[in-house]
């Protein structure tokens, strides 16, 4: 079936899915294989349960007039959404970067959607597939797409490009994550300058960080003319400054035109960029300084990022949604810089860094150990098999520490609590 017919059957309700757990009626179900499933298997029970059609790449599943037979079930949805793209006369930004995309795209849709009718990536659907069916779910109403990108290897970016079509960018950062699959730190700046390479390619504009030499360094190279600057230097198009941080930030900004303060629900001294870029992208797109100041002030950080909680014994630092190197350092130094009688660190393993795992979990040891917090808790064999300091507590696996935590427990202190998601570190939450 050709994609275009494919899509006048998608356009007869508009839904796709991937999981027969989470069947929407008359939608068109894609039966995706992975590692240990193989969604032909489950193509007629999906239409059974209520979809219109399935797709399949498996012969003998499509003996149901209502089972369309591809070549490739994977590379149909995205032919689809690159498709469905086409169809969407609107701004798409495109949003990359190793630290603080999904807090960026969550703070950029809050803003716009003070003036227009937006849709943003739900939850983590930033990949392979995810950014497919993100595409896939903007309406025929929508006035404005901001769709996250994530990559753990290089020309990623460069495949989600070319189905999400952006013609507006944004690189958050380039730091040290997923080393292991990008083949060190110069990888993961080539794979994110891939999102750069598709701007200049098709003449879009990007939104940057221009205090940031990399970022500064990746476009200038390139030669990329069409963007918008913030940052906390004054040359920039929009800059900033932090008025407070304890632990919930407040921000000066300027423009050309006009300043304002800003109270925000975010906490973390590195956040400080991410609304920078909110209140550019705002003004880029003609909001109103209450439209961009209302937007951002409502927006409240959920999914453990940046988020604060104030428990009965604690103030809780919740960031524990994913870590690397980079990310683990500025959330330490943020501590550093909070106002508070004590202070407690956790901190979780961070995974996929490949062979310098032990060298970074080493660091962020060292690194944690300067800013004297009044109790330094590790969690991980990675973290457990750094060099030991008399001030601090190592425990292999989250349960070890959750008995070491309820034998010594942790009170009046503010604390942050950040590892890679797979530590479960929220598992230690009623302790705290």
């Amino acid at each position: 079936m050709k994609i275009e017919e494919l899509y006048r059957l998608y356009t007869q309700s508009r839904k796709v899915t991937t999981d027969t757990r989470n069947i929407l009626p008359a939608s068109i179900f894609f039966a995706l294989r992975g590692e240990s499933f193989d969604g032909n298997e489950f193509a007629l029970t999906a239409l059974e349960k209520g979809a219109a059609f399935s797709v399949v790449d498996d012969p003998k599943y499509a003996d149901n007039d209502r089972c369309i037979l591809v070549p490739h079930v994977l590379e149909t949805l995205q032919l689809l959404a690159a498709y469905h793209r086409d169809q969407l006369k609107i701004p798409v930004i495109g949003i990359t970067g190793t630290n603080g995309k999904t807090t960026t795209k969550e703070l950029l849709n809050a803003v716009l959607a003070e003036k227009y009718f937006t849709y943003c990536t739900q939850g983590n659907l930033n990949n392979h597939i995810g950014v497919p069916l993100t595409l896939l779910a903007i309406q025929p109403d929508v006035e404005m797409a901001i769709v996250e990108m994530g990559a753990n290897h290089k020309r990623e970016i460069a495949a989600l490009c070319a189905i999400a079509k952006p013609n507006y960018g944004l690189i958050t950062n380039i730091g040290k994550a997923h080393l292991e699959g990008f083949g060190g730190f110069e990888g993961v700046k080539v794979a994110k300058a891939e999102l750069y390479d598709f701007m200049k390619e098709t003449g879009g504009t990007i939104f940057v960080n221009d205090d940031n030499p990399i970022l500064h360094e990746l476009y200038s190279s390139k030669g990329i003319t069409k963007r918008v600057t913030y940052g906390e230097n004054e040359l920039n198009d929009i800059s900033g400054s932090i008025v407070s941080n304890d632990p919930l930030l407040t921000i000066l900004w300027k423009s050309a035109e006009a300043f304002g303060e800003l109270g925000t629900n975010l906490t973390g001294s590195y956040n400080l960029e991410n609304i920078l870029a909110a209140v550019a992208v705002g003004f880029h797109f003609d909001l109103s300084e209450e439209q961009v100041h209302t937007g951002i002030s409502s927006y409240v950080p959920g999914n453990n990022r940046s988020q604060v909680i104030r428990t009965s014994s604690n103030t809780l630092i919740c960031d524990y949604y994913n870590a690397n190197p980079s990310s683990m350092q500025v959330a330490i130094d943020n501590l550093a810089a909070i106002t508070a009688n004590h202070k407690t660190l956790i901190l979780g393993d961070m995974f996929e860094l490949g062979e310098e795992s032990e060298q970074e979990h080493q660091r962020i040891v060292d690194c944690a150990m300067e800013i004297n917090a009044d109790r330094n808790i590790f969690i991980g064999k990675a973290f457990s098999a750094s060099k030991h300091s008399r001030n601090a507590d190592f425990y292999a696996d989250i349960q070890s520490a959750v008995e070491g935590i309820k034998s010594r427990p942790v009170s009046g202190s503010t604390i942050l609590l950040k590892g890679s998601r797979g530590m479960k570190l929220e598992t230690l939450l009623p302790l705290l």
